[in-house]
């Protein structure tokens, strides 16, 4: 059983300033908790209550018990330690890791570069993107959305579990070593050429830019090509993941 301390320590994971400095973060829902259980993160502990206990036996069935802490609480508690309006009944605490030694492999031939996404939002949705197209590499400029915080997490649908994902990476500390392993760079903006009449390179660096104020000067330097979603209709503009799922499936094709 634990203390009243032990959960007031765990509910200040919900917060950005504490889980950058206990280097953890917290989750919730059985089934992105069992994605983190099976990558190479390291759970820590398992809240969760006797309800949620008695009515997912098969849950409990798929991990291994003996090496995870299990803490059962009230379901008082539990509300304390959730973000969300209306908690399953399950959270789980895991250790980020060493995330200053990520380095990116190079070894695929398409790796996402994702330039200042400040919605947590769109973050999750477009890692979950790169996920569904095969995508295993992604990096995040230093002034992206918050990696672990619960929304992006929670968009993600557990898929931040199945990538490589290097965080606070500026396209500019890597552009010597990306034109040397013969990469091209593609940037992603509402002008560009036709993604539907693009033919892409072998090995390509794909970048998505903030939702509101496009790329920077500095990436569109940097840039090769500039590609775009062609607009037909009278919306005013696409949301960033939505045309990160359109140019992924065009170029992972």
């Amino acid at each position: 059983m634990i203390s009243s301390n032990q959960l007031k320590y765990y509910s200040s994971l919900l917060y950005k300033k504490y889980r950058n400095e206990e280097n953890k973060f917290i989750i919730e829902g059985k089934k992105i908790i069992l994605e983190g259980i099976n990558s190479s993160f390291k759970c820590e502990v398992i809240l969760t209550t006797n309800r949620f206990i008695e009515n997912n036996r098969d849950f409990f069935n798929k991990i291994d018990s003996g090496s995870i802490r299990i803490e059962v609480i009230k379901d008082s508690d539990l509300k304390r330690i959730s973000n969300t309006v209306n908690p399953q009944g399950i959270t789980a605490v895991f250790l980020k890791g060493d995330r200053k030694s990520a380095n990116v492999s190079f070894e695929s031939n398409s790796i996402v570069y994702l330039d200042n996404i400040s919605e947590p939002g769109n973050l999750g949705t477009i890692i979950r993107n790169c996920d569904w197209f095969g995508i295993p590499e992604i990096i995040l400029s230093p002034d992206c959305a918050e990696l672990f915080s619960p929304k992006t997490i929670r968009a993600s649908m557990g898929s931040l579990f199945h990538l490589n994902i290097i965080e606070n990476t500026s396209l500019k500390s890597l552009y010597k070593r990306i034109k040397e392993k013969g990469y091209k760079v593609l940037c992603a903006d509402t002008k560009g050429i036709n993604i539907f009449k693009f033919n892409a390179s072998s090995k390509i660096i794909i970048i998505f830019s903030n939702e509101a104020k496009g790329p920077s000067d500095e990436i569109l330097k940097l840039s090769d090509e500039i590609i775009t979603v062609p607009k037909i209709g009278g919306a005013e503009s696409l949301n960033v993941a939505s045309a990160s799922a359109i140019i992924l499936a065009k170029l992972t094709n």
